[in-house]
């Protein structure tokens, strides 16, 4: 782990604790999210893996009292806008400290103790310059991109591989990614081709900041092309397949990485982010990973009971054993017949059963419900609901 990780990341945010928890209360969180985030409960999901491992490395370090110790001088020190004097220096707020003192080591760039190396220099990056880096141009990260996609609703829950277009910044073809109509861009003299000034930062460092003569390219075109006009980029607009998981949910962000735009110099690409929208279905609806279905029952069937079929999304229908005096409302479970989980499982298929009213009869019929209400004139449902509402 690079010391640089000790002033741009929050590892108490990560782990959600405050910065003067106890060790009980670090342990703790940390198992908390680990459990929850563990790659073996999240098969499949890479977000999930990457915030396993960032509450691992969060533990690694506030979990071990030296290394917490450090962390949380690097971090103090870094929150101040620089060094503080050693007490005892001379000269009106000059300084007069080893940078060893702080990381174990020598400030030229030894191995620190506990597995943190890379001196004074690793530990700010490039947010400081203290001279020596020379004329390297710095690798780009290509930017994020987000598109949005619908799907069926059975799309959504069995997966599927979905076109999608998408207009991004890629290197100009015109000019191969240089700015120059000519190909041949030189080296800005401001920045000298790092992509960085420097600006008086207090205590004897510098503070850096994008070149604006060459917008931190580091490169300025003598003949700008006519299609980039010197930048280098331009719009490009491309197809890809994206294969969208099962199970996923309407208004769920899917992180692709790698398939945003291209970067510069060697630079990664950025990140694709799919935000997906699910139709509604006609007949099932979904809580979780289990699916919904209402089915009509009759009469006879609610209250002397018998054997119901019932659609499943996608597959066979199942029959469903409905028990004599079954209510209205009352909700059954098909097993396995719901939407995919990240493990590969499926959830449930829940059958809500509402008894149908029907609005004509025949003479027979008729006839029929007159001598069941003749058979049951003396049954009132509704003497409870009036002993309860004198008692109350």
């Amino acid at each position: 782990m690079s010391t640089k990780d000790f002033v741009e990341k929050d590892y108490y945010k990560v782990l959600g604790v405050p910065k003067d928890a106890t060790e009980a209360e670090i342990k703790k969180a940390y198992r908390k999210l680990a459990r929850e985030f563990h790659p073996d409960a999240n098969k499949g999901n890479a977000e999930a893996e990457d915030r396993f491992k960032e509450i691992s490395e969060a533990n690694d370090v506030l979990g071990d009292a030296k290394k917490r110790k450090e962390y949380d001088e690097a971090r103090a020190l870094f929150g101040n806008g620089g060094f503080a004097a050693r007490p005892g220096a001379a000269g009106g707020g000059s300084f007069n400290f080893d940078l060893g003192d702080l990381f174990g080591g020598a400030a030229g760039g030894g191995t620190q103790p506990g597995g943190f190396g890379g001196g004074i220099g690793d530990v700010f990056g490039g947010l400081f310059n203290r001279g020596g880096t020379g004329t390297r141009t710095q690798p780009r990260r290509g930017q994020d991109i987000e598109s949005e996609v619908t799907l069926s609703f059975t799309e959504a829950v069995d997966g599927a591989t979905v076109p999608l277009r998408m207009s991004s910044q890629a290197p100009c073809k015109a000019c191969s990614g240089t700015g120059d109509k000519n190909g041949t861009p030189r080296v800005c003299p401001t920045c000298v081709g790092t992509g960085q000034v420097s600006r008086g930062g207090g205590g004897g460092f510098s503070l850096t900041d994008p070149c604006v003569d060459c917008k931190g390219r580091g490169l300025i075109a003598e003949t700008p092309c006519d299609i980039c006009k010197g930048s280098g980029r331009a719009k490009s607009s491309r197809t890809m397949q994206v294969r969208i998981p099962a199970g996923v949910t309407d208004g769920q962000r899917i992180r692709l990485r790698g398939k945003g735009s291209p970067g510069e110099r060697g630079g990664p690409a950025g990140d694709l982010y799919v935000v997906v929208h699910v139709d509604a279905h006609p007949v099932f609806g979904r809580k979780g990973d289990n699916l919904t279905v209402t089915v009509p029952v009759t009469f006879v069937e609610a209250t002397l009971g018998g054997e119901v079929k019932v659609p499943t999304l996608g597959g066979p229908a199942v029959t469903l054993k409905l028990p004599a005096g079954t209510p209205n409302g009352r909700t059954m479970r098909a097993r396995g017949k719901g939407a995919v989980r990240k493990d590969g499982t499926r959830g449930d298929l829940l059958v809500t059963v509402e008894v149908d009213v029907p609005t004509k009869l025949s003479d027979k019929a008729r006839e029929a419900l007159e001598n069941y209400r003749t058979a049951t004139e003396g049954d009132d449902p509704r003497a409870a609901l009036f002993q309860d509402a004198k008692g109350a």
